[in-house]
């Protein structure tokens, strides 16, 4: 039997980076046994899901190279949530439940004053045909619980080993909303039944719903998939991820100018003793990839090792690659090669391109050095050994070198301050942009 694993977010948002860590896990998982990626969208909340999410979703999934093998929508199998839920009924493990929001939040209160846990009580089992007759008389419609065994419920999980969960201290879903809609948990386990889901992989949020599933699960007589837990970013002082310390949407980062692989190599390794390493795409992740390495302790994410991360995989890009990403007209290798160790993000080659193409407003201080500058100049094609060929001879003229030397030169050639090597950006820029640039022209 094929491996199936999944990535089932909701599309009431655009992604973000814990989303795309557990998709990225999934795929590379699916990928490394070759099994099947399937992408789920649970988007049964009709007032907050939106056609633009879901969209958006598998934008962002296609752009981080995460392809899946099929798509499936919850909103599309009502039809099968409603089989499964008669299976249930007819075998006694799901009830009908009449109380409000208020009556469920008052009795909770009571129990939390009498230090008791906040457990449902199951009085809805105590009903007689008649009192629930009498309840629905006055317009209420029950939501349904499913009825769990009150047992220890046990699993080898991948990321955290054994796993014990008693469900004697836990109150029973609720699979049905009063308004015949199902909640997460019924569509869920039906989809991942449906669909031959063998491996589930989520954050360690859901260990205690695992035990629910578990349970639904083998009373829909169901083979249980395998799970494994994986434990929730952190921000990089420790704490809970927030916007402000870089939980912003794939498409913020992307927008940003992040390359995918950053993010890619940067998640693959979160949560592992594993070094952060560079590759250019998802097979050099692929073959260092291991479920097994991952531990229970937090995984940090820290925005300005990613930051830090784009610039080293830029900078160590080679231009096949590089030639897919930008789009600049006339653009080659050797100008890759020269400015790629000056750029943080790709569209920073932009501004070089500009650098190269003109027009630039050169910076003048002193228009006699560059004067004397320009007729020593060398004869000839201009290559990358003309800036050593050049530099000497203005030194040896006017007894200057150093910082007083170069940076005249790189203010009027590029009108900056820093950037790439200039003997590589001479030949680029052509002997008569050099000599226009050197008399103050804007070309």
């Amino acid at each position: 039997m094929i491996a199936k694993f999944r990535f089932a977010p909701s599309p009431t948002g655009y992604l973000h980076v814990g989303n795309a860590r557990l998709a990225l896990i999934n795929w590379l998982y699916a990928r490394k046994v070759g099994g099947d990626f399937v992408l789920r969208l649970d988007d049964t909340d009709a007032e907050r899901s939106t056609e633009e999410y879901a969209i958006g979703i598998q934008e962002d999934l296609a752009w981080l190279g995460l392809h899946w093998d099929d798509l499936k929508k919850q909103s599309d199998r009502g039809a099968n949530y409603d089989a499964a839920f008669e299976t249930l009924k007819a075998a006694g493990r799901i009830y009908p439940c009449y109380e409000t929001g208020e009556e469920l939040d008052y009795k909770r209160k009571r129990q939390l004053a009498r230090k008791l846990p906040p457990v449902y009580d199951r009085s809805a089992l105590e009903l007689s045909d008649d009192e629930k007759a009498a309840l629905e008389s006055e317009g209420r419609e029950p939501h349904w619980r499913f009825l769990l065994d009150q047992e220890v419920v046990a699993w080898d999980d991948h990321v955290r080993g054994s796993v014990e969960v008693d469900c004697a201290s836990m109150s029973d879903p609720v699979l049905i909303r009063s308004d015949g809609r199902p909640l997460y948990h019924l569509p869920s386990v039906v989809d991942d039944v449906d669909f031959g889901i063998t491996h589930v992989i989520r954050g360690e949020d859901h260990v205690s719903n695992t035990a629910l599933h578990i349970q639904i699960f083998k009373a829909l007589g169901a083979t249980v998939p395998a799970f494994a837990h994986l434990p929730l970013l952190m921000g990089p002082d420790g704490g809970p991820l927030s916007k402000r310390e870089g939980s912003q949407s794939l498409r913020e980062m992307r927008d940003s100018g992040l390359d995918p692989m950053s993010i890619n190599c940067l998640l693959a390794r979160l949560g592992t003793s594993d070094n952060v390493d560079v590759h250019n795409d998802l097979d050099g992740i692929l073959a260092g990839f291991d479920i097994n390495r991952f531990s229970r302790g937090a995984a940090k994410f820290d925005p300005a090792e990613l930051k830090h991360l784009n610039a080293k995989i830029l900078h160590a890009m080679p231009w096949d690659v590089a030639a897919t990403k930008i789009d600049l007209d006339g653009a080659d290798e050797n100008f890759w090669l020269a400015i790629r160790g000056n750029i943080d993000v790709i569209e920073d080659a932009r501004g070089w391109w500009a650098v190269v193409t003109g027009p630039i407003t050169p910076v003048i201080e002193d228009p006699n050095f560059l004067m004397v500058a320009a007729d020593l100049l060398p004869a000839g094609d201009i290559d990358e050994g003309s800036w050593k060929i050049w530099t000497t001879a203005i030194k040896d003229k006017l007894g200057v070198k150093g910082k007083a030397l170069f940076m005249p030169l790189r203010q009027a050639l590029s009108g900056q301050s820093h950037g790439p090597e200039m003997g590589k950006m001479l030949p680029l820029i052509g002997r008569d942009k050099i000599l226009a640039r050197l008399k103050g022209d804007t070309v």
